[in-house]
This record gives structure tokens, sequence and C-alpha cells, in this order.
């Protein structure tokens, strides 16, 4: 075999749509005793090309999917009750154009877009995710300036991503889409013309959901969330529900050590309350462990998935810095950083982003768990962070509070956790 045979072959790895051996419908039942509550599903197929089928693969070619929507049932868990049949989202898609039948991976990013846009019906806002985590939010006056924004805050990890997108798709706003390689658009409905600019995308798979103007319905609800573990056993939990919603659900930093009372010495303004609220809802939707940095209710730098806060927080700050130097290029040389050649230009563009230090100056860290010591907290402070939002918590609260008030700055708890696995 040729090295360019090998080579078809792996690309056409990836145009297979794969038969799936999944019952069409699905039954999951919760029994105590006598008591017996029950689940209905129906697997969800499209028809594409003339070809009727549901997912083309799982998160990997060669491994098989489908996806099932609740029809019918309902469960109450303690005082709790479960989202009930009939209010779909990203589980009973429209495909209004799809190159190719959607995989896994397609839905389950969108799923993740939404799970953070219900939080932000109040303003156009723009969520583009990549491998199941956002790598660009932003919240604007328009729908275009909210999708250009979120685009712009990481151009390099937006490539292949999925775009959602909480207001009807205007036509400035599918140009700006258009201008740039995207897997999956996702919005509530789309104006006259708009998918005419779409159809020049030929693998774009642009997905309409209906419901999305119910996405308020869907804060502070729950489901059964299920893990396949790897010998077949199965977890079970309600799914998580941020509390802190408004300023006032923040607790204004404070806590009590070896009989010493330690506070944050300033509150936060107007501005870094919207940011906080604004980063902890986004945060909600990130793989832990995780440290992400907001400004003027935009996404600056999101560090996603590790093992120690430390690390997160400072692979955060690392791309800041990486990102806006990567915007600098392209906005005043339409090339990314990278294959920017010239040391001179290279050299002014790492001058001002230094200076600005990466666009940290003023932003708000934003952490899903309290940090243990205040070597977290300072790699934020250090960069020019005037604003902190964590759980609280932990026996050294105290040393973070104190590394705020030593650079004036602020910070909040929110009393919850927010890890996401």
């Amino acid at each position: 075999m040729t090295d360019n045979t090998k080579k078809d072959s792996l690309k056409d790895m990836y145009k297979t749509i794969m038969d799936d051996h999944f019952a069409p419908n699905m039954e999951l039942s919760f029994v105590d005793g006598e008591k017996r509550q029950t689940l209905f599903f129906e697997k969800a197929a499209w028809v594409i090309d003339g070809v009727r089928k549901g997912l083309r693969y799982g998160e990997n070619p060669g491994q098989e999917a489908a996806l099932y929507k609740l029809v019918n049932g309902n469960l109450t868990v303690g005082d709790t009750k479960t989202i009930l049949p009939g209010k779909y989202l990203a589980s009973d898609i429209e495909l209004l154009q799809s190159g190719k039948h959607p995989g896994k991976t397609n839905v389950t990013d969108a799923d993740n877009a939404l799970n953070i846009l219900r939080y932000f019906t109040d303003r156009p806002t723009a969520v583009i995710v990549k491998h199941n985590n956002p790598c660009g939010v932003a919240r604007r006056d328009t729908l275009e300036s909210a999708y250009s924004t979120a685009y712009m805050a990481d151009r390099v990890a937006a490539f292949g991503g999925c775009i959602a997108l909480n207001r009807t798709v205007d036509l400035a706003t599918a140009e700006a889409v258009s201008n740039q390689y995207a897997e999956v658009v996702v919005a509530p409905d789309f104006e006259d013309g708009v998918m005419a600019l779409f159809e020049k995308k030929k693998n774009l798979r642009v997905m309409r959901i209906g419901n999305m103007d119910k996405l308020l319905s869907f804060v502070g609800q729950r489901f059964v969330d299920l893990k396949s573990l790897i010998d077949g056993g199965i977890i079970a939990q309600l799914s998580f529900v941020p509390e802190a919603r408004k300023k006032e659900d923040l607790i204004l930093a404070s806590c009590e050590y070896n009989g010493k009372l330690y506070t944050v010495n300033r509150k936060p303004t107007d501005a870094e309350y919207e940011d906080m609220l604004f980063g902890w809802l986004v945060e909600s939707g990130i793989t832990s462990n995780s440290v992400i940095y907001v400004k003027d209710q935009v996404t600056v730098g999101i560090g996603t998935g590790e093992q120690d806060r430390v690390g997160v927080a400072e692979i955060a700050v690392d791309k800041a810095y990486r990102k806006l130097a990567d915007r600098y290029a392209y906005e005043a040389y339409a090339t990314a950083y990278h294959d920017l050649k010239d040391p001179d230009k290279k050299a002014e563009i790492d001058k001002r982003v230094a200076t600005e230090k990466g666009g940290l100056i003023g932003a708000s860290m934003i952490s899903d768990a309290f940090f243990p010591f205040r070597d977290g907290a300072d790699v934020g402070l250090c960069q020019g962070v005037s604003a902190i939002v964590h759980s609280g918590g932990s026996l050294n609260d105290y040393q973070a509070i104190e590394a705020c008030n030593e650079v004036n700055a602020t910070m909040v708890f929110t009393g919850q956790r927010s890890f996401k696995h």
C-alpha cells in the first residue's frame, strides 16, 4: 500500500456512515418495591440524500451510536421533578442542511452550547464549542457583534467548531459565519437569504431548534445524568444547577481562621459583578478542573480539564496571551500570528500583548472550585485581574483573601462547586 493510498484510506474513515444496531426504542425504569417510574425514549433519525440514519458514528469512527429523545414518562427524585417529555432541544434538532449525517460530537457540542446559552436569553449571545468545551463566548447588542467577538476570542480553536446563536440569524451574521470554517451552526431560525449563503458551505450542518425561545424555562431544571462505567455499570445523578445566578447570590469573601476574621476589603463594581456572573454561568459548561478569565462579557482565556488548579490558571493565562497575539496579527495583517514571517511585526505584537498582559488587566477570574492555597489566585492577580469568583470553603480561604487585599482586588464566593466531568 502506497503512502497516498494510506492517506486516502484515513480520509475515507471520516466519510463512513455506520449502521447502528441500537433498538428504535429504549426504556429506563427506577424501581422501589411496588413503585416503578419509567422513562420512554425514541431513537432519532434524519433523511439525508435519500438515506435515513441516526448518528453517523459515535465519538470516533468505528463506534456505533444512537440519539434517543424522551417521549413519555416522568421521574421524581426526592423533592425534584426531572424535565418532562416534549421539551426538546438538541435531542430533536431539525436539519435544514447537512452534507453528512451528524455525529455524536456534533450533537453533544450543540447541547453543551445550549447548556450555556440558557442563562443569557436577555441579550444576543454566541457560544462556540469545540470538543464539548466553549472556546469563545460573548454577549453583545447585536448577534453579528456577539458572534464576531466570540470568534476572535479564540479564532484558532473555533476552526471546525459548533456555533450556537440565541437569535434568528440575519444576513450580517451569516456572512461573518460563512467567512470561517465551521462544522455546525445552531440557531432558533434563519432570515430569508441566509440559507442561500450557507448552502455554499457543502459540509456545514445547519440545525434549527424551534424551542430555543423557551431556553429560559430550562434554567433551574434538572434531568437524570447517566455515566457508564467500563464494566457496564451506570452512575445516575441529577444534573448540576448553578444556584448563583444574580448579584445577590454572590457572597463577599469572608472567613475565620485561628480566631481571626478575614474579609476582602473592596466590594465589586457593577461591571465586575456582571463579568463574574457571566463567567460563573459559562463555567457550568466547562470540563473540570477549570479556570477562566472574562472581561466585558467576553471570555479572554479558558483553561479546561487539568489536574491542578494552579496549572489550569496558568494555562488560561497562556491562552489569553497567545489568542490575543493571534487576534492582533489577523486584524492587522489578515494572517495567523504563527504564519507571520516578519520578525519586526511579531515583536510589535508581542510588545503590545505583554503591555496589555494578554487582555487580563481588569478581568475577572472564575474557578469552578475553591483555591486550596493562594498560589492559584496569585496567578491571575499577577496579571492584573481585579475580581475573583469561586465556591469558597477552603481551610485556606484567608490566604486568597489576603492576596486580593494586597492588590486591591475583590473576591466573592458562590457557596457551590461547579465540577463537570
